[in-house]
């Protein structure tokens, strides 16, 4: 009612309808995809951790395949996306027209890693984020919080800490 033009207006509605279309196509797919995969045995190994929905499980499954792809948590969060890597640009310098190897020390930036798996960084970010304020992670979250460690770190170490805790529970059923 409030676009002016009819024109406008016919455009919205029809993007409407096509959206009401597709929540009832996304809600049969998530019921499919739940269904197969509660048929796979990592499903109830899972399931009993906390935080995680069968939404998430149904993804986690196909994505990560096999918790023996990775021997430890480290490699799993650099798959996930969540490990810390420092990077620098400036270890070499010029001198006298030959590169040499830089004698002083230069600050390094740090951040995640930008190769890694979208899907599962969005399933342990989410899962995160709910555990943190009213889920099992809470008291670890808070705990973080009073030493004084910013917000969006703290999620991480919980998005971290459930990710290692995936990888626990199905390596060892």
């Amino acid at each position: 009612e409030k676009l002016p033009n009819p024109g406008q207006r016919t455009r919205a509605e029809l993007f409407f309808q096509q959206l009401d279309e597709l929540k009832v196509i996304k809600r049969a797919a998530q019921k499919a995809m739940v269904a197969e995969s509660k048929r796979h045995p990592a499903y109830r190994v899972l399931s009993t951790v906390a935080e995680l929905g069968p939404v998430r499980i149904a993804q986690i499954i196909p994505t990560v395949e096999t918790p023996w792809r990775f021997r430890t948590k480290r490699p799993f969060w650099n798959y996930s996306g969540l490990a810390v890597v420092t990077r620098s640009t400036a270890d070499h310098e010029f001198e006298n027209g030959r590169v040499r190897k830089r004698q002083k020390q230069v600050i390094q930036t740090r951040g995640l890693n930008p190769d890694y798996n979208r899907r599962l960084k969005s399933i342990f970010k989410g899962a995160a984020m709910h555990a943190s304020h009213c889920g099992a992670y809470r008291e670890y979250y808070e705990g973080l919080l009073k030493t004084g460690m910013r917000e969006e770190m703290a999620r991480l170490a919980v998005a971290r800490k459930l990710s290692a805790t995936v990888l626990a529970v199905w390596k060892s059923g």
